[in-house]
């Protein structure tokens, strides 16, 4: 694609076609706002009679230039990033800066105000740079290996997010608001912002070109650098603070734009960039005409409100994802990315976890607050409550079973610890197949939605899985593969939530992992196909004792591979198909149940399958049930709530493999 010299036409072509079709549509937008002969009258001197000329030059000019402003800024931070954590991925939305900016201005608007008189960018930087810190912190111990460290950023943002999306709804009256900048939103209401901006990123770049020599010595290695009497932490401590700086001046500004600082480095390197100078020069004028197209195309989409341009980038940065993983370099990880076993008999302590999910069952059924009090039902009051309860309370158990079933299969399936529904995007394809049908179909019957769910999910192990094996040692290949399944399906939930569909009050509560429209119906299929589950996973204990042996030892053993991947991939998709269907796409059950069995002692498979079943079942029945009392009258979706808890639980995991 380009000359042996690095010729610039490839980055040119790169940066002119993508500028030529937004400056088309720009144009086209303008000539439909106002008459040209009034373009350069309503800068200089507006007429405030005139609502078109107030629009043109308060809304139209300031968010051209903002999408200019903060793709160019995007571009700058991911190459950053790029170059000093020598990792392809990194950028502020998989190391986890923008969520720590995100929530910290999230809190900061709910419950300090005060905090952003002097400026939502010191607030935002605040955040970030305590998630970098956070993240570089659990993975100190791997040597800030670049795979432990995308991992780390991910599971802390979906945590941020989580505790957002908590934060909205306890405070409804915002929540709107806070989702559609959340989101990433461009609009603007005047210049404000982009003067503001303005001198973050000019003076971000004059930074970053002092520094542009000591970055470049990375190149060489830390032993090199050393040599030439340099600190590469420090070189990297003061490449990752300009970065974190400018990304969360830019999440200040417009809200969080996942991947342009991810798309623009990768793009301008591989049409032929190859110093960090010219990365460095044209990443940013990259991410600025990318951000500037994909904002002028959201706004010819025919929906009834606005896709948000945060959202809208997921749909360029998850495939690009998908397309690089394979020209990746990952060194190997003999560390694992989890916990260390422990060598104990389970099957003593199946009983006493059989007790416990059993006592808490008649817990959460007697139990609840009315508004007064804590009140314990009993009798004739509890049996008129238990048409209420018992379906809930049924759905969350059945869906906790399948979905720690799924985990552990792909778990032992794979030999990567990280492995499960929610994770390798499985639960994520099962709800983009229930979506389309929503898109497609203008009925929602539950035999449809199904198979629809089956569908999404089989195929998004389709498309997961032969990433995953191009090198036989390559879990994090099958990991990132899966969030960039997963960052597709959450892109296009938003698009349909943007499309003013008259049933998304419905939507909204199945995407949130809410019970509250569980029935009796639902209840019976998801404890049919969980029992169902159960007993047939026994049949597989000895595939899944072999499996993790790698494909020559399992050969030798006798054991059919495609055939017996074949049927695992089957029994993944269907549990996490029924149990995304009846309580919609959940977050870490799938993940914690498998690894807390593990730690139990539950090593074997078979125990290990039971062990995470009842733990999975008790921790959806947990947050079910505190879902409904923690901000009475109102509701946490218990997805919601298990992601939350989850989130921490796995930075411990991920924390206990530090040496």
């Amino acid at each position: 694609m380009t000359t042996p010299d690095g010729g610039k036409w490839p980055l040119l072509l790169l940066v002119g076609i993508p500028a030529l079709l937004a400056a088309f549509l720009t144009i086209t937008s303008l000539l439909r706002l106002l008459p040209m002969e009034l373009w350069w009258y309503a800068i200089s001197a507006t007429d405030a009679t005139d609502p078109r000329q107030l629009l043109y030059r308060h809304a139209f000019l300031p968010r051209v230039a903002i999408s200019l402003l903060a793709g160019a800024a995007l571009g700058l931070a991911g190459t950053l990033l790029q170059q000093t954590l020598r990792n392809p991925l990194a950028e502020p939305t998989t190391i986890g800066t923008n969520a720590g900016a995100s929530i910290a201005l999230t809190i900061a608007t709910l419950y300090a105000p005060w905090t952003l008189e002097h400026g939502k960018e010191w607030v935002a930087l605040a955040g970030g740079a305590v998630a970098t810190l956070l993240v570089f912190g659990l993975v100190k111990g791997r040597r800030f290996s670049p795979i432990a460290i995308i991992i780390a950023g991910l599971v802390i943002s979906l945590t941020c997010s989580s505790a957002g999306a908590l934060l909205m709804a306890i405070n409804r009256e915002y929540s709107q608001e806070l989702y559609i900048w959340q989101s990433g939103s461009l609009v603007q209401n005047g210049d404000a912002t982009l003067f503001i901006l303005l001198p973050w990123f000019a003076l971000s770049c004059i930074v970053a070109f002092i520094l542009l020599s000591p970055l470049r010595l990375l190149d060489l290695g830390d032993e090199s650098v050393t040599s030439l009497g340099m600190s590469p932490a420090a070189i990297r401590l003061a490449g990752i603070g300009l970065a974190v700086a400018l990304s969360a001046a830019v999440v200040a500004a417009v809200g969080v734009i996942g991947f342009v600082a991810l798309a623009a480095p990768a793009l301008v390197r591989i049409a032929g960039a190859r110093t960090l100078r010219q990365r460095m020069i044209w990443a940013p004028v990259a991410g600025a005409t990318l951000l500037w197209l994909t904002d002028r195309m959201v706004q010819v989409l025919p929906f009834a409100s606005e896709i948000p341009a945060g959202t809208a980038t997921a749909f360029l940065g998850a495939p690009l994802l998908l397309f690089l993983l394979p020209k990746m370099q990952f060194l190997p990880d003999p560390q694992g990315i989890m916990l260390s076993r422990h060598r104990r008999n389970g099957w003593l302590l199946l009983p006493p976890i059989l007790a416990m999910l059993a006592a808490l069952i008649w817990v959460v059924l007697a139990v609840g607050y009315d508004g007064v009090g804590w009140h314990w039902a009993t009798g004739t009051e509890l049996t008129e409550l238990l048409p209420l309860r018992a379906p809930r309370v049924a759905v969350s158990l059945a869906a906790g079973v399948m979905l720690a079933i799924a985990g552990t299969l792909m778990q032992r399936m794979t030999g990567n610890p990280m492995a499960a529904p929610e994770v390798l995007g499985v639960s994520g394809g099962a709800s983009l197949g229930v979506l389309l049908l929503f898109v497609m179909s203008p009925t929602l019957g539950r035999p449809a939605m199904l198979v629809a769910a089956f569908a999404g999910a089989l195929v998004s192990l389709v498309i997961v899985a032969p990433t995953g094996s191009r090198r036989a040692r390559s879990p994090e290949r099958l990991l990132l593969a899966g969030v960039a399944v997963g960052t597709i399906a959450s892109a296009f939930s938003a698009v349909v939530l943007a499309s003013g569909d008259p049933r998304l009050d419905t939507l909204l509560a199945w995407l949130s992992g809410s019970t509250y429209r569980a029935t009796p119906i639902d209840a019976f299929i998801a404890v049919l196909v969980a029992v169902a589950a159960l007993a047939i996973v026994p049949f597989t204990a000895r595939w899944l004792e072999v499996l993790p042996l790698g494909g020559t030892a399992a050969r030798g053993l006798g054991l059919r591979l495609d055939r017996v991947r074949a049927i695992l991939l089957v029994l993944v998709s269907a549990s996490t198909a029924v149990a995304t269907l009846v309580i919609g796409p959940l977050s870490f059950v799938g993940l914690m149940a498998p690894h807390l069995a593990r730690m139990l002692g539950f090593q074997r498979a078979l125990p290990q399958l039971f062990a995470s079943a009842m733990l999975g079942g008790l921790i959806l029945v947990c947050a079910d049930w505190a879902g409904r009392m923690l901000i009475f009258p109102w509701q946490i979706p218990a997805g919601l709530l298990a992601a939350l808890i989850g989130g921490p639980c796995f930075m411990l995991l991920i924390a206990r493999r530090r040496q």
